[in-house]
């Protein structure tokens, strides 16, 4: 039997579209990633096992839409990286910018932040404004909020900034005198501060507050564009569930 052309040009594509393992909802047959980075006590790794305040929000929404995915902690550049541009992929504590705010599925909000330049007591920096830091070098993370943020207000990494994969490389560098300031979120500040040894009120000065990056309401959890509109929603509403029975501020003064 002979097939009509356009008949047979149809199985052609077909067996070349099945062989190559594509298919029109491979967005939604792939298996839910989750990922964030090491920033305690927001999210960090004990005993093999990502823990921290953020990761048991992130639990408790999982456990409310009756979900299962492990959470990978990474350097946060490859987690943003993962998270632009791959399918089904969750990422938390993501800052939700203006610069962002296309970029992702946006679920909520899931802890609250507070920024600021940082310098030592033994060697404090007071500053009138933001313009006034570009005279020093500051500790920052590869591609996090606070980078981000002094680069779109003209600071240069390699001149101003000093890059890192880790917020705990930072500290080290003010404490070594590598650099002079260090932008960090507070509550992380405060517990690598605590985790040295140290107590926060007698080491760090906050030379400046980042009012644009501070709110009760900073770090969230956001989707990569390519996943399903159903599977964000879904997270959106176990996200509200938890905030409305209690759940989430429980978990908010466990921590706080």
């Amino acid at each position: 039997m002979v097939l009509p052309f356009n008949r047979l040009l149809v199985l052609v594509v077909l067996m070349l579209v099945t062989a190559g393992g594509f298919s029109p909802n491979a967005a939604a047959e792939a298996p839910l990633r989750i990922v964030t980075e090491e920033l305690p006590p927001y999210n960090m790794t004990q005993d093999g096992r990502v823990t921290g305040m953020s990761t048991e929000v992130v639990e408790a929404v999982l456990k409310e839409v009756g979900v299962h995915a492990s959470i990978q902690s990474m350097p946060w550049a490859r987690a943003y990286e993962l998270a632009l541009n791959e399918s089904n992929v969750l990422i938390y504590s993501i800052a939700r910018t203006p610069a962002r705010e296309s970029l992702f599925h946006w679920v909520g909000a899931i802890a609250p932040t507070r920024w600021y330049l940082y310098s030592l007591a033994d060697r404090p920096v007071k500053l009138n404004s933001l313009e006034d830091a570009k005279g020093f070098q500051i500790a920052t993370v590869n591609q996090d909020v606070g980078e981000q943020y002094l680069i779109s207000k003209g600071f240069r990494i390699g001149e101003q900034l000093q890059s890192s994969t880790k917020y705990e490389h930072n500290y080290r560098k003010l404490k070594v005198d590598h650099v002079e300031m260090w932008i960090s979120n507070e509550l992380n500040a405060l517990y690598l501060t605590r985790q040295n040894g140290e107590d926060p009120d007698k080491v760090l000065i906050r030379s400046l507050p980042i009012p644009d990056l501070s709110s009760d309401e900073g770090l969230s959890m956001a989707f990569s564009r390519n996943t399903p509109v159903e599977t964000v929603e879904k997270f959106r509403a176990g996200l509200a569930t938890i905030r409305r029975n209690g759940v989430y501020d429980a978990i908010l003064r466990k921590w706080l």
